[in-house]
């Protein structure tokens, strides 16, 4: 999937996320907060001045956000992300009010509309988690930052032994050859594979 269709998701049909920041002394905050709009593989969302939320973007420009939709575990699609976050002020903030008209019930005038300033994701990366497929599907993403995905693979010191694929929760390790290789678009990261094998062969990166 392309980055656009992946955020266009997590704007259009999840929409609230739950976004985390820190304050200065390093607690862990999250707020719940709508994604407003997607443009050229940026992410759009606003708040209102004098929240302590807007005050943490603005000492620490930092943010983690995760989306989930579906009716349960099994169902379900999560879309995170972590990354960099700038203030525009007002820009995009009429665009955001057209796209999205319950926020007029909200803040109705344009005068209430004045304490509400527009952040901007501009450098993240990312990761998309479906759970609905069988088996699993994974894709991780970056956008103006590198990718660092901690993927599982499999070394030249394999033997074929196979009891990785044994242990697999998703069986998604090709065994017909040596080494074996692991399909990264199916894999859960739980590390099973890489306690268990004999060899020393699979490796974290």
């Amino acid at each position: 999937m392309e980055i656009q269709e992946i955020l266009n998701i997590l704007q259009k049909e999840i929409h609230t996320t739950i976004i985390a920041t820190v304050d200065d002394k390093g607690n862990p905050y999250t707020c719940a907060i709508d994604i407003m709009l997607v443009e050229d593989n940026k992410l759009y969302f606003l708040t209102a001045r004098g929240k302590s939320f807007y005050q943490r973007l603005m000492n620490r420009p930092y943010i983690a956000l995760t989306g989930l939709k579906g009716e349960d575990t099994m169902s379900s699609v999560a879309i995170s992300l972590q990354g960099q976050v700038r203030n525009i002020g007002h820009n995009k903030l009429a665009e955001i009010f057209e796209n999205n008209e319950y926020m007029k019930n909200i803040y109705p005038s344009l005068e209430a509309r004045e304490v509400l300033e527009v952040f901007e994701i501009y450098s993240f990366t990312g990761e998309y988690f479906d759970l609905s497929q069988k088996p699993i599907y994974r894709q991780s993403f970056a956008f103006q930052k590198e990718s660092h995905d901690n993927n599982y693979f499999v070394s030249k010191s394999c033997n074929g032994c196979q009891k990785c694929y044994d242990v697999c929760p998703q069986r998604c390790i090709d065994i017909s050859r040596i080494p074996v290789t692991i399909k990264q678009e199916h894999c859960l990261h739980c590390g099973k594979c890489k306690e268990i094998c004999p060899q020393k062969a699979i490796i974290q990166v």
